[in-house]
């Protein structure tokens, strides 16, 4: 694969300010909590953690699978921590946080991959204030409807389960994971929770075409899916997959427009767009009654 050692203009990122990262780094530290801002190397941190927001990322920040794209550890990691939910109200507390997004590693060690713990973390939230909105992207339980339930069964808003990359990329993008399965957790969380928005992204550069990716939402649609994030793959290091190639802001404006003729409720498409990235207002578009 041809790879690019120089990003775009379009894709200069400003330089990280230290201090913003230090106090962020603080109040999850003392909490024992992780922010998949940081174990994934999002380029938008600074600006989410200058805005006092994140990504919790629960059930420790080891991954059992090893996907090629992403910078999160994988191994073998320790036992959920059952204070975590307790964490995660602490620091939404201190904050003040209005839409919170949870995320996870995967979990396969687990006999439900998780879900209880996540259900725990957005019940402990719901009972500290009901009126805070919560968004879950959630792993793929290893396809158990059970697990899935669990999660849904909570007062949860948002139901994100990213997709990532096109069928044809899953064995060397994500090699455990399996793309119809991928859409299977979407569909169902919307019929096991009809008031759910589902919610799913990918990433351009990993390989795929144009025509690939058209065909991915396409799929998204008819499995439900009402809001869509697409962003710019970028290489956490060189050990990572390559970045093929960087899709020009026009690109992502196109599949913006052919996202909304498809009828999803909300797109966010350009190269930084990632999927936590400015949830809770794609939330508030996505739900508003003028859609």
């Amino acid at each position: 694969m041809p790879a690019y050692a120089r990003r775009p203009e379009w894709l200069n990122l400003r330089p990280f300010d230290t201090a913003t990262l230090t106090a962020m780094r603080r109040l999850t530290r003392s909490l024992k909590l992780h922010t998949v801002c940081e174990s994934a190397r999002c380029p938008n941190r600074q600006e989410c953690f200058s805005q006092g927001t994140a990504t919790f990322m629960i059930l420790g920040d080891v991954c059992t699978r090893d996907c090629s794209f992403c910078a999160v550890e994988s191994g073998h990691p320790d036992s959920p921590d059952p204070a975590e939910p307790h964490h995660v109200v602490a620091a939404v507390a201190r904050l003040g946080l209005r839409y919170v997004v949870i995320t996870s590693v995967t979990r396969d060690d687990l006999p439900d991959g998780g879900a209880s713990h996540f259900a725990r973390t957005v019940d402990a939230i719901h009972k500290y204030d009901p009126d805070i909105v919560v968004e879950a992207l959630v792993p793929d339980f290893g396809g158990s409807l059970s697990a899935l339930e669990t999660v849904t069964n909570t007062p949860l808003a948002v139901l994100n389960h990213n997709v990532e990359t096109v069928p044809r990329l899953y064995p060397e993008v994500r090699p455990q994971a399996d793309y119809r399965r991928s859409l299977e957790v979407l569909r169902q969380a919307g019929e096991l929770n009809s008031v759910l928005r589902t919610k799913s992204g990918l990433m351009v550069g990993l390989g795929e075409t144009r025509d690939e990716v058209v065909e991915l939402m396409a799929d998204l649609r008819r499995v439900g899916c009402d809001v869509l994030t697409l962003g710019q793959y970028l290489a956490p290091s060189h050990k990572h997959h390559t970045v093929v190639r960087f899709a020009h802001p026009e690109e992502f404006a196109e599949y913006e427009e052919i996202g909304r003729r498809m009828g999803f409720a909300y797109v966010a498409a350009g190269p930084l767009v990632r999927s936590s990235y400015h949830a809770g207002q794609a939330y508030a578009i996505g739900t508003s009654p003028d859609r």
